[in-house]
């Protein structure tokens, strides 16, 4: 990837995020990215198609950021499951948090056909790929049926964090999956 697509992504990702993408004209992301319009231009040839550029690298990024710290902070993969939202808890206390950048975009492109849409939606298939592996690796015998349930606690507990301006929707989100968790495997350690 050049240098200037992914100053591009990096400046487009801050200000979408930050502000939102209706917000963000394509002359503010030139003249922010400090790039000729032409440069721009070759690299994106419109603004929804920068917007999937960045919600496919945000994608990325944030599985792994994801990945990394559930493992840091559960060394048993029994521990997993709930790690996840002591990873968010971080992740909500941060002072530039302001939601789930794919649940935001689905929020303002309100077309289901339109690439970021699609793009958001792919992020969120994949996050429940995620979390159906770690339950599987927890022994949870559903775990394709838990998986969904679990994104929507994340996805609740991502707004409620947005509306209250702070972390504590992850421990409560967390509670509750625990109580799913006890009842897909009776008889299993709670922790």
């Amino acid at each position: 990837m050049s240098d200037a697509r992914s100053h591009i992504l990096e400046v487009a990702e801050r200000l979408f995020y930050a502000e939102g993408y209706r917000a963000v004209g394509v002359d503010r992301l030139i003249a922010e990215a400090g790039v000729a319009k032409a440069t721009f231009y070759r690299h994106f040839r419109t603004k929804d198609e920068l917007l999937v550029a960045v919600l496919d690298a945000r994608d990325a990024r944030f599985r792994a950021w994801l990945a990394g710290r559930v493992e840091a902070l559960a060394s048993d993969p029994l521990d997993r499951p709930l790690a996840v939202f002591d990873a968010l808890s971080e992740l909500f206390a941060a002072n530039d948090f302001r939601g789930c950048a794919f649940l935001n975009t689905m929020v303002e492109v309100a077309s289901r056909s339109h690439p970021a849409r699609e793009a958001s939606q792919r992020h969120k298939q994949r996050l429940i790929d995620y979390f159906e592996g770690l339950l599987r690796e927890a022994g949870v015998p559903d775990a394709a049926a838990l998986a969904p349930q679990f994104l929507l606690l994340i996805d609740g507990a991502t707004v409620t964090a947005v509306r209250e301006g702070g972390p504590g929707a992850a421990a409560r989100a967390r509670s509750l999956a625990e109580v799913l968790l006890a009842t897909a495997r009776p008889g299993r350690r709670r922790r």
